[in-house]
């Protein structure tokens, strides 16, 4: 018990989490999840999927969300670094339309609990990038949304280096901005 520290964001619901990681000269070992250690910060989720996915420099993916079956998601990066952004899209919350961003990164090893109700997206920021997380519903193909990753409504700040050319799915290119997301609900 007590193998992680956990920091709010400024939107409630959203947690960075900083496991206990124990280094010596054979290297490392830290638990990724421990239920007991998740509830007892707030986090009583059953994950019920786990993904993994590698990119390469300058992908970005997002902003995404499950529209009838919404997950928990929670997110790290195990090679590479990445900066993963959560939007607010719960309906009736003082924050909606909020983001909040967070370097992930194999070195630092935070992880990043999202709520149900969030749009999500990363930008990969190494050459090389494998991305993690557990969800709390299954993937649903028809039940895709998703936010343009620039919309000027949200106004995220991507940490996007000079020189960087973005890559995108092109399903991730036409999504529209956050007004339309609230006139379609």
């Amino acid at each position: 018990m007590g193998k992680i520290t956990v920091e709010t964001c400024g939107i409630e619901g959203l947690k960075v989490i900083v496991p206990a990681v124990f280094g010596d000269e054979r290297g490392y070992f830290m638990e990724t999840y421990h239920y007991e250690d998740y509830k007892a910060a707030g986090i009583d989720q059953v994950f019920v999927q786990d993904n993994q996915s590698s990119s390469r420099k300058g992908v970005l993916r997002g902003l995404h969300f499950q529209k009838e079956f919404p997950q928990d998601k929670l997110v790290r990066v195990i090679s590479g670094e990445v900066f993963d952004v959560a939007v607010d899209l719960r309906e009736g919350s003082s924050t909606f339309g909020q983001w909040f961003g967070v370097t992930l990164s194999a070195e630092n090893k935070k992880q990043f609990f999202i709520p149900k109700n969030f749009a999500h997206g990363f930008l990969v920021l190494s050459d090389y990038a494998e991305f993690a997380y557990k969800c709390t519903d299954f993937y649903h193909p028809n039940d895709e949304g998703g936010i343009f990753y620039n919309d000027p409504e949200i106004g995220v700040e991507w940490p996007v280096p000079e020189g960087m050319e973005l890559v995108m799915s092109e399903k991730d290119k036409k999504w529209g901005g956050i007004k339309e997301y609230v006139a379609c609900r």
